[in-house]
């Protein structure tokens, strides 16, 4: 298995602030960016700043800590598998109220997205995130620690058979911007067994 290398990941969308270095990334976002497509609201949305790599290995496990303070509406911060603008993944932190947080998991097949979430703590600032490839099946899980990880989402990817590209994402849907911060990013031999 090939190690990490922070030289490895590309910008699709470029935010307009952003350091990289070698054992992190951090980003602000700029106001008005998503990943949607078409479902129930019937908006298109193509615009999130992603930074991802390439990797034909079939079977893997990514890890990352994200760090972020949302407080504007449907700020998010996560990981993403993007492979074009009709078939992609993204499972994040979303921002809804003082009091509420959406942990959620979008998985867009042939243009059209979904949405699983569940409602978290507002107060969460910081969350580890680990994808999981089994040919063109994946496992998202997450973690407030790093050690005890929680299944968040199985699925499909209809065009995550061949290679892909994978890593990390965040995004302000309305007027508002704050700052993403990535981490102790590793990937290893797939521990979903």
């Amino acid at each position: 298995m090939k190690e990490f290398n922070v030289n490895d990941l590309v910008w699709i969308r470029m935010p307009k602030e952003y350091q990289i270095t070698e054992k992190s990334v951090e980003f602000r976002t700029d106001p008005g960016t998503d990943l949607w497509q078409r479902t129930y609201y019937g908006f298109q949305h193509d615009n999130a700043p992603v930074l991802q790599m390439k990797t034909q290995e079939k079977y893997f496990t990514f890890t990352v800590k994200a760090e972020f303070d949302c407080k504007g509406l449907f700020e998010q911060c996560g990981i993403v598998i993007y492979l074009d603008s009709d078939n992609w993944v993204k499972a994040s932190f979303e921002y809804e109220s003082e009091q509420i947080g959406k942990l959620g998991s979008v998985v867009t097949n042939n243009g059209y997205s979904d949405w699983a979430s569940t409602d978290v703590s507002a107060d969460i600032d910081m969350l580890y995130y680990r994808l999981s490839r089994r040919e063109s099946d994946y496992l998202i899980e997450t973690s407030e620690d790093g050690i005890h990880f929680k299944q968040m989402r199985i699925f499909h990817l209809n065009k995550g058979a061949e290679e892909i590209s994978f890593g990390i994402y965040a995004c302000s849907p309305l007027d508002t911007s704050f700052v993403a911060k990535f981490n102790e990013m590793k990937l290893t031999d797939c521990i979903w067994e």
